[in-house]
This record gives C-alpha cells, structure tokens and sequence, in this order.
C-alpha cells in the first residue's frame, strides 16, 4: 500500500474530529456571545437609572458603531456589524422604554424597511395611511417619532411631507437613505399580467422598464407598494411593484428583480420628533423660511449662505398654503445649529425672512439597502 493512499484514509478520519471540534467552538462563542449581550443590556440598565433617563439617545450607538467598523478586520462585512449593532441597541432600549414609532405604511412598505433599519425590530411600530398622519400622531402624543419620505432620486421631492413641515414644523432628527430596489411580483408568469400596482412613485421609477418589457399591462396607482402586493396576492392577472419582504409575505413569486430604471435609486426619509441630535461633526442642519414678496430678497438669503462658507446640500422651493405666488424655501446645509457658523447665519437669517424655522440638525446617514 502506498504512502499517498495511507495519507488519504488518514484525512477522511480525521475530517470528522475537525469538524466537530470546531462546532464546540462555534457553540462556546455563542455562549461567552450570549452572556456578553445580556451583561451590555444590564449595564444599559443601570446607565439609564443613573442618569435619570427613561430613554436611550438614538444617537449613542452611532459614534461606538463608527468606532467598531473602523476597528473591524472582517470577515464580517460593514452592513451585517451595523444589522446587528442595530438590533443589539434597539433591544437594550427596550429594556429602558418602549418607543412608539409611526410611519407611513403599511408594514413591508419602502417606509415600514427604513424604519426598522432605523430603530431596529425592538420598537413599537404603528403603521398609519398618509404622511400627515405621521405629524398628528406625533402632535398628539401618540408617537414620540415618526417615519416619512423626504425625496427620491427619480422625483425628487415629496411634495406631501414638505407641506406638512409647513404646516407642522417638527424637528427632524434623523435621516436614512435607503437604496429602493423594486421587484414585480406576481402569481403567475410575466405573459399573463394584465395590471400592474404600486403607489405613483414605484411606477414612475420603472416606467422605461415597463414599457420595454410589460407595454401591454395597464399601470394602477395605490396608496403603497405593500398595499399593491397584498392586491395582486388575491387577483389573477395582477401584479405588483414591491419589495422582496413583500413578496416573501404576501406568497408572490418575484417575476422579475431590480427593475428600476435608475439603478442608483434611493429614497431618502426623515425621522421626525424624538430629542435633538447631538453634534457629530458629520452633521446636516435643515431649515425652512419664508422671504419677502420684492426683487432680491432670494439673492440677499443666499449671499448669507455664502459669506458663512456653508455648503447648501439641498434647496427645494414650493408654494406657500393659501397665498398665490408665493413661496416656501426648505434648505439642508452641512454643519449643526450649535456650530458658532451655522448661528451667526441663522441670526442673518432673521433679519431677513419673515418666516424662518430651523427644523433640526442630524447626522448624514449612509445609504443602505
């Protein structure tokens, strides 16, 4: 018998003992994880009763997470250290309070996923039909945050929250970009679909692709995306815009994935109540003010961005409720409303809006799918 046939048989038998001995490892990290995780959670505990607080920061868990991920050597990668870090901070909150969150559903909406990439699955989740009934629940108690869409990369603005801001300026606190990735989902093949669902703005964000691919199929609008799976679920020859959560519980099969036409799509959302937002120094202040009906009073607010040196990121113009020509500017510049910069132009301000409302300053978020 040769050396390499001994050497062979001697491998095979030693592959089990291998295998199984690293299963105790792997059983053995998961305790000394499990123990660690709870004794995190106690000392959350007892930091909240020696503070005097009911409630954690939102915010206290991003600059140790930015910490970890620079300090990271993998194999794990960026976005599961922050799915889990998330849910570890979201349930250690839990502990200390429940948090009310609502949103613009229903559950497995484009809203219902950045609110859990948000606050994590530990919160009470209180889906609600409009972007105005966010701000009511939030102006009656009923929620101490909300969750609404503030631009998309196809349309831009959503007209619906930039109104309700004017008419209820609550503080923003936060912001998620989520990349949107639609599907069409179906129970039946693509040459079968006679209608597709999906709230106006999916539709319009696969328009080009529906066009190519489905010319025949009649576009429904709905009130959501999740709306519009839970539709096709129960009608022949129906389809949906959605995502895949929505597919996977509502029973459809994913006919065709990634169909927007913009594969750079993203939604960005504001998270709306809550407690100001510390300063970071990765911080954007939003702001909303109205300017006087005459020549140059645009001008004269811009030049006050320009002699701060403050880095305007977004600037949207709509129409003032109930006053015809006139309008409401909604602004996001780079820095925080503590920075002795940002103060000195918001006084400028003043002086030169009739109307001015500093909506909150917030961390920039990173996209996520």
């Amino acid at each position: 018998m040769s050396k390499t046939t001994n050497s062979k048989r001697n491998e095979g038998r030693s592959q089990p003992v291998n295998a199984a001995k690293l299963a105790r490892g792997i059983e053995r990290l998961d305790r000394e994880l499990l123990r660690s995780l709870n004794e995190r959670a106690k000392l959350v505990q007892r930091l909240a009763r020696v503070e005097g607080s009911r409630q954690l920061p939102l915010a206290e868990h991003q600059d140790a997470l930015t910490g970890l991920l620079q300090a990271n050597r993998g194999p794990l990668a960026e976005p599961a250290l922050r799915a889990i870090y998330r849910e570890i901070c979201s349930g250690c909150r839990a502990l200390i309070r429940t948090t009310r969150v609502a949103y613009l559903g229903p559950k497995y909406s484009y809203t219902y996923l950045a609110t859990i990439q948000h606050f994590g699955a530990s919160t009470e989740l209180a889906p609600v039909a409009t972007v105005s009934a966010v701000f009511e629940e939030l102006s009656r108690s009923h929620a101490e945050y909300g969750v609404v869409p503030l631009e998309n990369s196809t349309d831009g603005r959503v007209i619906d929250t930039l109104d309700m801001f004017a008419r209820l300026p609550l503080r923003i606190c936060g912001e998620v970009q989520l990349r949107i990735h639609h599907n069409l989902l179906a129970k039946c093949p693509r040459g079968e679909i006679q209608e597709v669902f999906s709230k106006p703005q999916a539709i319009s964000q696969c328009r080009d692709w529906l066009a190519k691919h489905l010319p025949w199929a009649r576009a429904v609008e709905m009130t959501s995306t999740a709306a519009a799976a839970q539709l096709a679920a129960g009608k022949p020859g129906a389809a949906a815009i959605a995502s895949e959560l929505a597919a996977a519980n509502y029973g459809l099969d994913v006919v065709a994935s990634h169909i927007e036409d913009n594969k750079n799509n993203f939604t960005r959302f504001a998270v709306i109540g809550g407690e100001a937002a510390p300063r970071t120094g990765h911080d954007k202040t939003a702001l909303m003010f109205q300017i006087p009906h005459r020549p140059g009073s645009l001008a004269d607010v811009m030049a006050i961005f320009k002699r701060g040196r403050l880095n305007l990121t977004w600037i949207e113009s709509f129409p003032l409720p109930g006053a015809p020509n006139e309008y409401l500017f909604f602004v996001e510049l780079e820095g925080h409303q503590s920075e002795a910069r940002v103060r000195r132009a918001l006084a400028s301000l003043e002086r030169r809006t009739d109307r001015l409302e500093v909506l909150g300053s917030y961390r920039k978020s990173d996209p996520a799918d």
